[in-house]
């Protein structure tokens, strides 16, 4: 029983037995475009696990971080997409998961030419400490009691602050796949605190993972095999999206859903989803007279601000949310209307961003604009109007 073992300490023997052979139970068919996978040893193929493909949304140029990498497979996709400007980490608590991915990055580089890949031992729920760096210092100063093992904890808190292993505001992309579900109830908070914390404002987060679509009894949680089986281990569909919103992300969608479940237990289905969300909505608001119309096609949105903008009226918003909204995932679906003289930003006063209100055309034009003009002979399709 797993009160004997923690969760941890299953999934690291279960996925270190899957990185000697393939496990079947660990993983969900996912189709990856056949030339990424042409330049990656089977070995790598046959023993990384997952539920999805997070590289698919990545681009040329991006720092990408794969949350338990396993055996690189999808850190050497996206080597390829993100090409030599590019830059990924792998990160996973596994020796036996790490060797194969170090063993096969060299082979990976001389076939693509360049090498843009590197593999870091750490908890994903903690991404700040180095295991291996931690492992290092302890040889010096081993844990034989009580004394030496408050030691080690304040040594752990030094490597955190002073040689992190993902340091914060780095990364452009963090993705995983079939990962999050793995880590224990109580450190799932911290572990969207981190994929936070390590982005870049205006980063996001690619994450494929396994939900349910009913809450996971705890006799089921309890179970070592389903757990470590990325089932039981996993939040609800609806509860996976609110763990990023409650870390403070925004445009938060559902990427890919999958329609059929993988696995269904006791009645409760399980299904991949793939979710993107971004980082960059903090920050102060100020008044630059910006206003935005929301262009449907729902009679009504509301934002992760609280703004509820109804279609077609004029809504006042402040520098920060302006510009939030001329970025994905937002853009396609607003107006955007500039204030016609410019307010600098070192002269802008504070907005009140709590209250949502409409923007009166003359606070953009200009309370004293009475221009008239001759109507414009290119305003319609046809180039003359009617």
């Amino acid at each position: 029983m797993m009160e004997l073992q923690s969760k941890e300490t299953i999934v690291r023997q279960r996925y270190a037995a899957g990185a000697k052979e393939c496990a079947e139970k660990l993983c969900c068919p996912v189709n990856y475009e056949p030339a990424y996978l042409s330049v990656i040893p089977q070995e790598v193929i046959e023993r990384d696990y997952g539920c999805g493909d997070p590289s698919r949304y990545l681009r040329e140029g991006e720092t990408v971080l794969d949350l338990g990498s396993g055996t690189g497979k999808i850190c050497f996709i996206a080597a390829q997409i993100v090409g030599p400007n590019g830059k990924v980490i792998g990160v996973d608590m596994t020796d036996e998961m790490l060797e194969v991915a170090r063993r096969n990055a060299p082979i990976i580089a001389q076939r693509i030419g360049y090498a843009n890949v590197e593999f870091r031992k750490g908890r994903i729920q903690d991404l700040a400490l180095d295991l291996e760096l931690l492992d290092r210092k302890l040889k010096d100063s081993p844990i034989t009691d009580a004394a030496s093992f408050l030691a080690a904890d304040e040594l752990a808190g030094e490597l955190r602050m002073k040689r992190p292993l993902i340091a914060s505001d780095a990364i452009d992309v963090v993705v995983s796949s079939c990962v999050l579900n793995l880590v224990e109830p109580k450190s799932k908070p911290q572990l969207f605190d981190e994929i936070f914390r390590v982005l870049k404002k205006g980063g996001r987060a690619v994450i494929s993972d396994i939900v349910s679509d009913e809450e996971v009894p705890e006799e089921m949680q309890n179970d070592p095999e389903l757990w470590s089986g990325c089932i039981s281990g996993a939040l609800t569909e609806e509860g996976f999206l609110q763990a990023f919103e409650h870390a403070g992300f925004y445009g938060i969608q559902i990427l890919k859903r999958d329609a059929r479940p993988g696995r269904t237990v006791q009645g409760i289905e399980f299904r991949s989803v793939t979710i993107e969300a971004f980082k960059g909505k903090q920050g102060d608001c100020f008044e630059r007279n910006q206003a935005v119309t929301y262009r449907g096609p729902f009679k009504e949105v509301l934002d992760d601000d609280n703004h509820r903008m109804q279609r077609g009226k004029r809504y006042a918003v402040c520098d920060k949310t302006y510009n939030l909204y001329k970025k994905a995932p937002y853009r396609e679906f607003f107006e955007f209307v500039d204030p016609l003289v410019n307010v600098p930003l070192a002269e802008a006063k504070p907005f009140d961003c709590s209250r949502t209100s409409l923007r009166h055309p003359k606070e953009t034009k200009g309370l004293d604009y009475s221009a008239t003009t001759e109507a414009n002979s290119k305003c319609c399709d046809g180039g003359t109007c009617c």
